[in-house]
């Protein structure tokens, strides 16, 4: 008699079960009887039936989203369209590569409209800038574009290296359930406490790490705080702000101020003297603002009954020793900060090979947490620094530093506007321009020029979620919509900047002196 596949699979089953119960040495009738029955198709309800027509018919006639997704596919066709026209692109390169920039962010800004990662959009905008200055310049000077090209490729390395290994740092001590060390003393649910008491915390850890380890730190303690998603954005925007603030005031808490210092432009105690007041006023300006929208208490995720895992505390302590002797390996060795990071990890990682040798628990080594850390955020942070390595090399940032130069005479407004400005670019090509138009001849070592430029360009990073390496790291850890980051927190980021360049100003030109002679 001839057998229908479904009576052929239904055998197969019932052959499985039963030898798989034999291998226990009993055979089980249930499991056989359970594989013997025949499969059903399940009923389809009425509702089902309804969404899969609705669907159906959305396939069929086009949704309003379609039509937009059509014409950014459209936009980016008539980009490749203009590339090809090479003469047109030789004469306007400058602005081709703006044009790339500019519908790059707009990608990245409307993500959740348009249904397209943020990654995919970052990684084209880097390329596609780099690969229009390729094909603008001489084959004589494709030698010159290509030694840009690989040393903004080492620049980004050693950031993407950093932020690399203080994630999977941060991953092993979550595998060990570590955090829980921390969130156990954190016993208040009200949203204003919390939310002062996570503010102070990352802006003085900040001064002590840097801005973008906190906010790993940080941000990787909130979600076992706080279950609600909307909340943790909130807590996090908080967290980036206190962490750029914070860094600003140290000579290794930012990258721009740790440039600054070893150029010679600051110096230590003179930056943490003048620069630790405006920033604490920036960051309480604007948590004090954001503070008075929130009320009421939190919701703390469900408890799922887990202790720490074995030796968790020890895992904890050194993984957060292992990232605060980042600045002092530096300090020692002279060697880039991503070294010292590599270092922690790699003693970690052998440190937790070594107390579960033998034991099943391969969840709690280093191969396992690195395959939990977030790629897609690393490669974000590429296509992003890509793109800002591609203008700087092209000569347009620099150019917008000498043309604010020219045409603006006060330095504290240049400075203000370099802040502005980081919002959306990098940082640190800025700084870099704004270094090399006055020489430490003409503006003296920690100036008001100086200083006021370390404090706009550490904190103006936070008016937008992409302007500062901690935004970025945050987008990326929760898929922050940089909408939502906009409309909630640019303004009240505003406010504390310009709170924290007016508290700076009066602190250099108020004399109490002055008052008791008068």
């Amino acid at each position: 008699m001839h057998m229908s596949r479904k009576d052929t699979s239904s055998d197969s089953l019932e052959s499985i079960d039963v030898s798989v119960a034999s291998k226990n040495g009993v055979v089980s009738s249930d499991v056989v009887k359970t594989s013997a029955l025949p499969s059903r198709p399940t009923p389809r309800s009425k509702f089902a039936s309804q969404v899969e027509m609705q669907d159906s018919a959305e396939t069929n006639s086009g949704t309003p989203n379609d039509v937009v997704r059509i014409g950014m596919v459209a936009v980016i066709v008539g980009i490749i369209g203009v590339l090809l026209q090479h003469d047109w692109v030789e004469t306007h390169r400058n602005l081709t590569m703006e044009l790339i920039f500019v519908c790059g962010y707009l990608g990245i800004t409307l993500e959740e409209m348009l249904c397209y990662d943020k990654t995919g959009v970052a990684l084209l905008m880097g390329v596609g800038i780099w690969t229009t200055f390729t094909t603008t310049v001489a084959k004589s000077g494709f030698a010159a574009v290509e030694h840009m090209l690989n040393d903004q490729i080492s620049d980004i390395s050693q950031i993407l290296f950093f932020l690399i290994g203080a994630m999977t740092i941060v991953e092993i001590i979550d595998g060990h359930r570590g955090f829980k060390v921390v969130t156990d003393f954190i016993t208040t649910n009200n949203r204003r406490v919390l939310m002062w008491a996570i503010a102070f915390l990352t802006f003085f850890t900040s001064a002590i790490l840097d801005n973008l380890t906190s906010t790993i730190v940080v941000v990787s303690l909130l979600r076992k705080l706080v279950s609600d998603r909307q909340e943790r954005w909130l807590l996090g925007a908080i967290t980036v702000i206190a962490a750029n603030a914070g860094g600003a005031w140290t000579p290794i808490g930012d990258v721009t101020t740790t440039q600054l210092w070893l150029h010679g432009n600051i110096t230590a105690f003179a930056t943490m003297r003048d620069l630790l007041l405006p920033s604490l006023a920036s960051m309480c300006t604007t948590v004090a603002i954001m503070s008075a929208q929130v009320d009421g208490e939190f919701t703390r995720p469900e408890s799922s009954g887990d202790e720490l895992a074995p030796r968790a505390r020890l895992v904890f302590y050194t993984g957060v020793a292992a990232l605060m002797s980042v600045p002092v390996f530096k300090a020692l060795t002279g060697l880039p900060p991503y070294v010292g990071m590599l270092f922690g990890l790699g003693t970690l990682w052998v440190m937790t090979d070594a107390i579960h040798a033998g034991e099943n628990r391969d969840s709690l080594r280093g191969l396992s947490a690195i395959k939990r850390i977030d790629t897609s955020s690393v490669l974000f942070f590429l296509g992003i620094l890509l793109a800002v390595g591609g203008l700087e090399s092209a000569g347009i940032l620099s150019g917008l530093a000498v043309w604010l130069d020219q045409h603006i005479l006060n330095r504290d407004i240049i400075a203000a506007l370099v802040g502005l400005f980081s919002a959306v670019v990098d940082n640190v090509p800025l700084v870099a321009a704004t270094m090399g138009m006055y020489s430490l001849d003409d503006v003296r070592p920690d100036s008001q020029l100086w200083q006021l430029v370390a404090f706009c360009a550490g904190t103006g990073g936070s008016l937008l979620i992409i302007g500062s390496a901690a935004g970025v790291a945050f987008m990326g850890m929760e898929k922050v919509d940089f909408g939502w980051y906009a409309k909630k927190v640019s303004l009240p980021t505003l406010a504390g900047f310009f709170t924290g360049i007016g508290v700076y100003l009066l602190q250099q030109n108020f004399n109490p002196l002055s008052l008791i002679h008068n």
